[in-house]
């Protein structure tokens, strides 16, 4: 049986599917309070011509949007990848409670890999953060949408 936490990452995933589709980078997030779907989004900076358009910065637009204000206190942020450092700022800002992400980013992450923004106590709003939830599947998203990019450029590394 799905913990609650899973439930909600396979929503995501989904979500991240969605944007693979569509070319984008197969990212997915969905917002969550009290056990209700606040939002759900893909990444979208691409086809929406948007440097902004990153799939937590849309679930939490359509959020705000939903509920009136761009406070999200008592919710709970679920990413297939570990935000990056805009998304970070944004959750932060909101006010989010939790993030909960699955795949880490090593490059980029903010949360808890390259930085960690919202738990290092150098903000005025701390969040709880948990990485790792089907972090297999999430990264298996990532790997997969880039190799099948590099290989539809006739890459040698795509022979194997």
């Amino acid at each position: 049986m799905a913990t609650p936490d899973e439930k909600w990452m396979h929503l995501a995933i989904e979500q991240a599917k969605k944007s693979a589709v569509i070319g984008e980078v197969p990212v997915g997030a969905v917002l969550v309070k009290d056990g209700q779907l606040l939002s759900a989004a893909g990444n979208c900076p691409i086809s929406l011509h948007d440097p902004t358009a990153h799939a937590e910065i849309r679930a939490l637009r359509m959020a705000s949007e939903k509920i009136g204000n761009y406070r999200l206190v008592g919710t709970t942020l679920y990413v297939t990848l570990e935000p990056c450092i805009m998304c970070m700022g944004a959750i932060v800002h909101s006010r989010v409670s939790r993030l909960v992400y699955g795949a880490s980013d090593p490059k980029t992450g903010a949360a808890d890999s390259v930085y960690r923004i919202g738990s290092d106590g150098k903000l005025n709003h701390r969040l709880e953060i948990a990485g790792g939830v089907q972090e297999a599947e999430c990264g298996s998203l990532l790997k997969d949408f880039f190799k099948s990019r590099r290989c539809g450029q006739k890459n040698d590394r795509c022979r194997n």
